[in-house]
């Protein structure tokens, strides 16, 4: 299967993961059927794992794996989960995407694993505080159309 990412690609986000500090994994849940851009986008994700030391990749089937995806609210395919990794643990920041992140989305994917790997959202102290005081949970959520 040719690769996704050119070499001019590569390079630039190989550029942009020298910034990488921490251990960050990608959790990939796909679907054997009824899945047009499972395969697309789990290649593409390896292809982005392997420019960095600092990134794994653990694969999970939707419908095989359906604790797993539960527990990291995925209910998507093709699904992906953005989180650190310390100790043998998985650090959870609530990082999803859904569907494959191409076209605009794959900047904000590499974006995505720069931040997780920095432990840091980059989010002002105004911003910080806020945010502590929240007193219910709040679900966010951002969708994208590939037009």
């Amino acid at each position: 299967m040719p690769n996704l990412l050119i070499e001019d690609v590569k390079n630039q986000v190989r550029e942009v993961f020298a910034q990488l500090k921490d251990p960050t994994q990608v959790l990939f849940f796909g679907k054997k059927n009824e899945c047009e851009f499972c395969d697309d986008t789990r290649q593409l994700v390896e292809e982005v794992v392997e420019l960095s030391e600092k990134l794994t990749l653990e694969v999970y089937d939707l419908d095989e794996d359906a604790e797993i995806a539960k527990n990291f609210n995925v209910d998507k395919a093709p699904g992906l989960v953005i989180a650190g990794r310390a100790e043998g643990q998985i650090l959870d920041f609530g990082i999803r995407y859904a569907g494959i992140p191409s076209g605009h989305e794959f900047s904000s994917f590499i974006h995505d694993l720069v931040l997780v790997s920095g432990r840091d959202s980059g989010l002002s102290r105004k911003t910080r505080d806020f945010l502590s005081k929240l007193d219910k949970p709040v679900h966010l959520q951002v969708f994208v159309t590939p037009t």
